[in-house]
């Protein structure tokens, strides 16, 4: 369950030492993070604590958090000598902290627990980069790649490879397996969708299978499941505006399917998230391969009423 530390106390005593990126880009913080939600609900599984920008980052272009701004990038990419300045060869040696956090993570889940790694999706990260951090409208991919298609696919090429790279470092440093977040998937026109993004995931879910799953999240992308289903990915996930028993009718059982609860339950309370969970249970059950999960992170102002609910309806369910 993605983010679900953020709502701890612990996590907030953490942050009240130490800013978001120093806990990103220290392993023993970012292990400790990681661990906090475990303790306190006992998930199956662990999403290490980082960030989607570490490739950004990493490839030479930093980024920062500002007051009441989000994320501002260090400078932003507007000419082709701005994405011939990005360096995926340097990648995994740059990440390696995070290696450094998910062995200690590894180490202290022993083999009763799945830990899985994450990075962002090329067209994602491409966003974040042309716009030069947090934005109302992300605009500025889609017009490049309409005034130059051929610098866009420079840089979502360049994105690829030091993706690749940056999830096999994590199966390497013990990931069980890793997911691709396409957080802005669905804000690519339909008709360019291929170009702009799908390519570039196949290419990525086809260069990290064989290492381990490989779950892909192409949020707000519901009008292709069954092609979504043939790019190799063993686990699709839905966000929570679709039927997910009406998405996983569209694939073939042997690719499962994760999801996709609202997240905005979690600021309800417990009979409310209970109920909810149960009707989804309800509607999946007999599909094989299904991942009982949220349609996206957890809510900062989530409660721990809701998410403890939340577990043990799962737990309890027959």
């Amino acid at each position: 369950m993605r983010q679900a530390g953020r709502c701890l106390p612990e996590y907030r005593a953490l942050k009240e030492r130490h800013s978001f990126l120093e806990l990103v880009r220290t392993p023993p913080l970012a292990a400790e993070v990681t661990l906090q939600p475990l303790r306190r609900f006992g998930f199956d599984a662990a999403i290490i604590f980082s960030d989607i920008l570490v490739v950004a980052e990493a490839l030479g272009q930093p980024y920062r958090f500002t007051n009441g701004e989000g994320i501002k990038m260090e400078w932003t990419i507007e000419y082709g000598y701005h994405v011939d300045r990005l360096d995926p060869a340097g990648v995994p040696d740059r990440l390696a902290y995070v290696a450094e956090a998910l062995q200690m993570v590894r180490a202290a889940l022993g083999g009763g627990t799945a830990l899985l790694g994450f990075a962002g999706a090329p067209w994602t990260l491409a966003n974040f980069m042309l716009e030069g951090g947090s934005a109302p409208t992300f605009s500025r991919a889609l017009t490049l790649f309409r005034e130059n298609p051929r610098l866009y696919g420079r840089l979502a090429e360049k994105l690829t490879l030091a993706i690749a790279d940056f999830l096999k470092l994590q199966v390497t440093a013990g990931a069980d397996a890793v997911q691709i977040f396409d957080t802005l998937g669905g804000t690519a026109p339909a008709a360019d969708y291929d170009e702009l993004s799908g390519r570039w995931l196949r290419d990525l879910v086809a260069e990290v299978r064989a290492r381990a799953p490989v779950i892909l999240f192409a949020k707000g992308v519901n009008d292709r499941w069954p092609e979504l289903g043939r790019w190799g990915a063993h686990v699709l996930s839905a966000d929570a505006s679709v039927s997910l028993r009406a998405v996983a009718d569209q694939l073939p059982s042997t690719v499962a399917v994760q999801g996709n609860l609202d997240p905005q339950l979690l600021l309800t309370d417990a009979a409310t998230v209970a109920t909810a969970t149960r009707r989804l249970l309800e509607s999946m059950r007999g599909r094989p391969g299904y991942i009982v999960n949220l349609g996206h992170g957890v809510p900062p102002e989530a409660t721990l009423e809701c998410l403890a609910a939340l577990v043990a309806t799962v737990k309890a369910f027959k």
